[in-house]
């Protein structure tokens, strides 16, 4: 046997290799894929869930994956090492990393919180602790494409096999999306989805160890005739293969336009199927299966057609797939006879999300997979180093998705608005076709293929200028806009960088808002009710309250409610989204007291909890009004370790209120919520809202000291001028005394202790609230939930004093649970 030469490339023998490797890529895509959904949410717990938190996560990620891609087939030393042992010793090396990522991240976090500031320096603060957690793994992930195929040939089979790795890649992605978000993360947590897929990596090393061992490779040249292959170049006369530039170009402006739409495609289908946890890993799985299924056809084909000129076509096509879902997504989807409330089986409503999103998104998804084979093919030829010549075309592919994701989420959409980004995205494709096919024109001898260059983009442009708005419906009342129709008109519609809002008026005259497709508020009596309550019962109850701290601006009626208390010197309002206070101001003046524009109020827009974790300022009333809490990330918002900051920043004797829904929840989801709510506010209270004595939602309550309720001080306030613009208020939404406001009470840890025992504490490395609410998101279980915790209630002796008359009085009314239809 002779040795090959140092200086040779070793190369595998892939015709007996290719299932084994299929089976090792698709366990290092879902590996990936479980890694990437868990990091991103343990990060988002420390630099926030804002748009440009995301961006600045989703950039390092994918920042990784180029560098990565370009700097291992730049390694020479590791030209002589078999490449299922590289492969082997990355996929260890990504194990290695998630574990100290999972263990690490915590003292990583304090760092952040000890130094985290506003502005520039934050972000690039974000910036380092996303680089610190992310780069070494991703950087590992991005290699391990070009450590593969480096022993494959660059023949027209040796082609095939790249993009069909590539494939297979994605279909274990696939796999992983839809494990980690409907088994993994709901059934367990992060760390143990983190040991699984480090598992998954060690047995791909494992297995990557015993195939090197068993499979030796052999040298660059005699490669061709130990795999029996005689193949020639694929169509090498096609172009001037010795100019590249424009096939790079091409797949870096189909990355930016693939991870540009995915983030349109996304919101705007986040609002049409719920914004729950379980809808966004529908989406991206569909996502995947797309690039899966391009990817597999697009590599069979290979040596059928000409690469270059069918990745020019590919991206006209590509205009045509972003036109469809653009259509399906505005003027289809949302207007299909579908009633969402017809079951409360999440299965069966996710079969309907699936198919949805399938025949919405799945056209241009197998262009984009199709275009990444279809580029290598175009830039291969033997003789290349297949590390490098793969490296390069993932990381322009890679670089041109880091763009098109920020571009379109940070400035775009911002700007323009959805409509206006995807005709950008659809113009990008058309732009991309023709710096392909402009080349193989201008080398044709035939009138024919300039005119059809010139007919297809004259069609780009009118389905371009064809791409509709988003309905205002949908916006304002997304899954259940079936149900809404004929019941209201839009007045006004704005999209912002992290939410889209729109302003509803309904028939009867009154007002709501709807924000990504979710009615949050309103100005009917019962959602006044509510969102002054979490007002007004912390103001009322402290003796001299100053500084206030609002979670959530809405339609600003919580923190409208502070306004009429002379006593308080300064409210803050954290917003994640900018367009809400302006239009909340304009539409509900008289509802909020204009509080944006009171001179105390100042506002500030950031996730509430990055804001809450970073901030050193503190305060005597923290009231909260968060997203519904099946929303994604907004269970990060009820976890005990919030809860537990939200307690470090209150003043001594200071007091935290909480909106809590029943509609659209379940039992296990409000008691998940009550038992975390009372493990970090052990003399915790629940104040309950009805309609027509109906339960419908609540307000938990919690401050460090046992509560003590004194009515004949309460009633000497309600009598006070000081205080008479807060009764205005209160008898505005129905409530005419103290009596009537404290008739709400509906329990505390005492008695609601055994109902809620045994329920899951919603941790920050599990978030298992977002799962169980997701869950239950179509129940109509409120007024039954409401029933059975007035079951456990006891009169709360311990609780209120004061003069008899008030107290029996109270009590009386607290004695006697609500009937049917009171």
């Amino acid at each position: 046997m002779t040795t090959p030469p140092q200086s040779a490339p070793l190369r595998l023998d892939a015709s007996r290799s290719l299932p084994w490797l299929l089976l090792l890529f698709a366990g290092s895509g879902c590996s990936a894929l479980i890694y990437e959904i868990v990091w991103f949410q343990l990060l988002q717990l420390a630099i926030g869930s804002t748009t440009v938190s995301l961006g600045v996560l989703l950039a390092t990620f994918m920042g990784g994956l180029c560098l990565g891609s370009i700097a291992l087939p730049r390694l020479r030393a590791l030209k002589q090492e078999h490449p299922l042992r590289v492969y082997a010793a990355l996929e260890l090396g990504i194990a290695i990393c998630a574990i100290l990522v999972l263990f690490g991240l915590p003292l990583i976090n304090r760092v952040y919180f000890a130094g985290a500031e506003h502005g520039l320096p934050g972000m690039l603060l974000r910036g380092l602790i996303s680089a610190v957690c992310l780069l070494p793994p991703t950087i590992l992930m991005g290699a391990s494409l070009p450590a593969i195929v480096r022993g494959i040939d660059s023949t027209p089979r040796g082609v095939s096999w790249w993009g069909l790795l590539y494939g297979a890649n994605l279909g274990g992605a696939i796999f992983g999306t839809l494990f980690a978000g409907f088994y993994l993360l709901r059934i367990y947590n992060m760390a143990t989805a983190t040991y699984v897929a480090a598992a998954i990596n060690v047995a791909v090393a494992v297995v990557s160890f015993v195939l090197a061992a068993r499979a030796p490779s052999r040298a660059e040249e005699s490669a061709s005739s130990a795999a029996g292959i005689s193949d020639q170049p694929v169509h090498a006369h096609d172009g001037d293969s010795a100019n590249h530039l424009p096939i790079y170009i091409a797949i870096a402006l189909s990355g930016a336009g693939a991870l540009g739409a995915q983030v349109v495609w996304t919101r705007l289908m986040g609002m049409l199927l719920g914004s729950t946890v379980y809808v966004f890993s529908i989406l991206l799985a569909v996502f995947l299966i797309g690039l899966a299924i391009g990817s597999a056809v697009a590599s069979v084909l290979l040596r059928a057609v000409r690469p270059r000129l069918a990745l020019g076509w590919c991206q006209f096509l590509l205009a045509l797939g972003i036109a469809w879902t653009a259509y399906i997504i505005a003027n289809s989807l949302p207007y299909w006879p579908v009633n969402p409330l017809l079951t409360i089986s999440p299965w069966y409503m996710f079969q309907l999300d699936l198919v949805r999103c399938l025949w919405a998104i799945l056209p241009p998804t197998i262009l984009w997979g199709a275009s990444f084979p279809l580029a290598l093919a175009a830039v291969a030829s033997p003789g290349q180093d297949p590390g490098r010549l793969v490296g390069a075309v993932y990381a322009a592919n890679t670089f041109g998705a880091i763009v098109g994701a920020l571009a379109v989420s940070l400035v775009l959409v911002p700007w323009i608005g959805t409509q206006q980004s995807q005709r950008v995205l659809l113009l990008l494709s058309a732009v991309s076709a023709l710096v392909v096919l402009i080349p193989h024109v201008r080398e044709s001898t035939s009138r024919a293929p300039r005119a059809w260059l010139a007919a297809s983009m004259v069609l780009a442009g009118l389905l371009t200028w064809n791409v509709g708005p988003i309905p205002g419906e949908l916006i304002a009342y997304g899954r259940r806009m079936p149900l809404q129709t004929g019941n209201s008109q839009i007045l006004y519609t704005a999209e912002g960088r992290n939410s889209s809002a729109a302003i509803i008026q309904w028939n009867d005259g009154s007002l709501g808002l709807g924000v990504n497709g979710h009615v949050q508020a309103s100005n009917i009596t019962y959602d006044m009710k509510l969102q002054r309550m979490v007002g007004h019962l912390p103001a009322l109850l402290h003796p001299n309250p100053q500084s206030i701290l609002g979670i959530g601006f809405g339609a600003g009626v919580s923190a409208g409610t502070f306004t009429t208390y002379p006593s308080i010197q300064k409210i803050t309002v954290c917003e994640i989204e900018p367009i809400i206070p302006p239009i909340s101001t304009r539409f509900f003046p008289r509802e909020n007291y204009a509080v944006m524009n009171n001179p105390r109020t100042r506002i500030v827009f950031d996730d509430a909890r990055h804001y809450v974790l970073t901030t050193t300022e503190t305060f005597d009333i923290i009231a909260s009004d968060p997203l519904d809490v099946f929303a994604k990330g907004t269970a990060a918002l009820y976890s005990r370790e919030y809860f537990e900051a939200i307690k470090q920043r209150l003043n001594p004797g200071g007091i935290f209120t909480l909106y809590v829904p029943l509609y659209e929840s379940d039992v296990r989801t409000v008691k998940s919520e009550l038992a975390t709510f009372f493990e970090a506010f052990p003399h915790g209270t629940v104040w309950a809202n009805t309609i027509g004595g109906q339960g419908y939602d609540m307000v938990f309550m919690g401050q460090a000291e046992p509560l003590k309720i004194d009515l004949d001080e309460m009633q000497r306030r309600w009598e006070s001028p000081d205080y008479a613009a807060a009764v205005e208020s209160l008898l505005g939404v129905g409530v005419g005394s103290v009596i009537d406001l404290f008739s709400t009470y509906a329990g505390q840890p005492s008695d609601l202790g055994p109902w809620v025992q045994g329920a899951e504490i919603n941790r920050d490395s599990d978030l298992r609230l977002q799962y169980l609410a997701g869950w239950g998101i179509n129940s109509r279980l409120e007024d039954s939930i409401y029933r059975e915790m007035l079951t456990y209630r006891r009169p709360p002796q311990n609780l209120f004093s004061g003069s008899p008359l008030l107290l029996n009085s109270l009590m009386s009314l607290l004695s006697s649970a609500p009937s049917d239809g009171q």
